[in-house]
């Protein structure tokens, strides 16, 4: 049986009901958001810490290269799938307006986040089933993936247009003012740095999160990512 619940619905008694909750368009930016961040997070640390000197010719050689081109081709593809989530949250179904907004006016909301905070420090018994992201994983998700997302494509393409110099595109709508902003290209780069590992450590709670989810909460996540729907077990 296939049933529609709203987003923030506690769903204590809704066990052998499968609920649509993820659009195929939602799910297909899903694993090509994590694919380009996996990237990023490799190329953009080799890119940091690069690797030892190759022997022979610098001109034989063009690894720092084609990590900087795969750093930048996976940059391209995280920023413009960005903008595509972004329109599909206006046009998609309300599971897709999730990501990019919060309800901070909502008591329930918050009370919500707190009982998941006390079931993920094994202080709660049982957690609130949700159709869509628990109050915990939304709030995380919307400061790590939303406005991290925002800080690192601003950042990042700042510091690419600096690369590019005057009269490249890039150069025009961030490096002109995001590095005057930070007072020097340094921080831009520290900044950028260091909210990337934020990004990386989000990643592998969020991972470990779903995974805990699957086994102990008597619900699907992962497969929901995978096929749209979410099955509230008996």
């Amino acid at each position: 049986m296939t049933v529609e619940i709203g987003i923030n619905d506690d769903t204590e008694t809704a066990a052998g009901k499968t609920v649509f909750v993820y659009e195929w368009q939602v799910r297909m930016w899903h694993w090509l958001n994590a694919l380009s961040i996996v990237t990023l997070a490799v190329t953009g640390y080799l890119i940091a810490s690069p690797l030892p000197s190759l022997s022979g010719e610098a001109s034989d050689h063009f690894l720092m290269g084609y990590i900087r081109f795969t750093h930048f081709t996976a940059a391209y593809i995280f920023a413009i799938g960005f903008l595509a989530r972004a329109y599909w949250a206006l046009v998609g179904n309300h599971h897709a307006r999730q990501l990019f907004r919060l309800p901070l006016t909502d008591k329930k909301w918050w009370s919500g986040m707190l009982h998941e905070l006390r079931w993920y420090l094994f202080l709660e018994k049982q957690p609130r089933k949700y159709v869509g992201h628990n109050p915990l994983a939304h709030f995380f998700m919307f400061l790590a993936i939303t406005v991290g997302g925002v800080f690192m494509i601003i950042t990042g393409f700042a510091l690419y247009g600096e690369g590019a110099q005057e009269g490249h595109w890039s150069h025009a709508l961030f490096t002109s003012w995001v590095i005057p902003l930070f007072g020097q290209s340094q921080s831009v780069h520290s900044w950028h740095h260091l909210a990337a590992w934020a990004i990386v450590v989000f990643v592998i709670i969020h991972g470990y999160a779903a995974l805990r989810e699957e086994m102990m909460s008597r619900q699907t996540m992962i497969s929901s990512m995978i096929n749209g729907t979410r099955t509230f077990r008996d």
